[in-house]
């Protein structure tokens, strides 16, 4: 049985944070449309997934997503991304620490398993790109296009219009976009069907926030900033950051100087006011941070930093409704997902 607590604020609303199973690092959680919580953690065996039909009061037995022929001395698989279609199938990336081994350069890219709702197992991991990569995310549409995006100096994706059963080849999204490509991107289709790509630009060293939205269709795309800060440096701040679909627009959450802030967008990728809102929260070096769509239009921030797992609420004018919370939590992973009942859960 999980261990849980609960924190409520002076508005009613509660954050309950569940303890993950067998001691892993929680990576990411996705809920699909019966409430049942997909979560997917890094252990020393691998990554592990584990479900939850009672909002992790309990766990399912961990299932490992790594296949035996993908098991070689030394080599370590870590989870990057995992999206969930509302009928429960499960898309996850993986990467590994291939280039450390010396291993073939086509064996240091994005990898991809999956498991659909009828069966018992995770698929064989599939490579995917064939390429020197990191900063790899995955989007699934209404329509169940699984998109694989990733950076090797430009961004970069392949398209699966199957269900994840293959893929197309790669394809650069737009040569305008200039990553900061030590850092990561974060994918999600909006409601109108458009992928919405968060990524820090590097160009002249100003470390920007953006978010590109790809009409896929028609080959179309746009990029708003949506960072306010400056932040200028002549190296790579390697961080990490997320953005989540939320009504008919997103919610983003990314470091600036080593200091936490979010804003809501709306279909077109813009801010909409107040615009940049700072946290009391901070990150380190790719340490893992996501907002989450909260009941009546709140918002939930959520960070890790040296094994600690914080957060704040905000109303719907985004302001913080009480007091930031924190827990102690091992790894540099950060995953949370509403429930149906509205209740906001935090994996430890």
């Amino acid at each position: 049985m999980a261990t849980s607590s609960q924190v409520v604020n002076a508005a009613g609303i509660k954050v309950t944070t569940v303890s993950v199973p067998s001691g892993g690092q929680a990576m990411s959680a996705k809920i699909d449309a019966k409430g049942v919580i997909h979560l997917v953690c890094d252990s020393s065996d691998g990554p592990q997934y584990f479900r939850s039909s009672d909002n992790g009061a309990t766990f399912s037995a961990s299932m490992l997503l790594l296949d035996q022929s993908s098991r070689k001395p030394g080599l370590e698989f870590i989870t990057w991304d995992m999206a969930v279609t509302p009928e429960g199938a499960i898309h996850v990336v993986l990467g590994n620490n291939a280039w450390k081994l010396k291993l073939p350069k086509d064996e240091w890219g994005f990898f991809y398993t999956r498991r659909l709702p009828d069966e018992t197992t995770f698929t064989p991991l599939k490579n995917i790109n064939h390429k020197p990569s990191e900063g790899f995310s995955l989007a699934v549409s209404d329509t169940g296009t699984v998109t694989a995006v990733w950076m090797a100096d430009k961004l970069y994706a392949n398209v699966s219009h199957d269900g994840g059963n293959t893929f197309s080849s790669t394809v650069e999204i737009d040569p305008a976009l200039n990553p900061c490509n030590c850092c990561t991107t974060s994918s999600v289709y909006g409601a109108d069907g458009k992928l919405a790509i968060l990524y820090r630009e590097e160009t002249d060293n100003n470390r920007d926030m953006y978010l590109a939205l790809w009409d896929q269709k028609p080959n179309q795309v746009t990029k708003t900033r949506v960072s306010t800060t400056p932040w200028k440096i002549d190296s790579c701040p390697m961080t990490y950051y997320s953005v989540v679909r939320s009504g008919n627009g997103y919610l983003a959450a990314w470091p600036t100087k080593g200091e936490i802030y979010f804003a809501k967008l709306d279909s077109n990728g813009s801010p909409t006011a107040p615009k940049e809102i700072k946290t009391p929260g901070s990150s380190g070096m790719r340490s893992g941070i996501i907002p989450i769509a909260a009941p009546d239009g709140q918002t939930l921030v959520a960070w890790k930093k040296e094994n600690q797992l914080g957060w704040q609420l905000y109303d719907e004018r985004g302001r913080p409704t009480g007091v930031p919370g924190s827990t102690s939590s091992t790894g540099t992973g950060v995953a949370g997902i509403v429930s149906k009942e509205g209740e906001l859960i935090l994996l430890k």
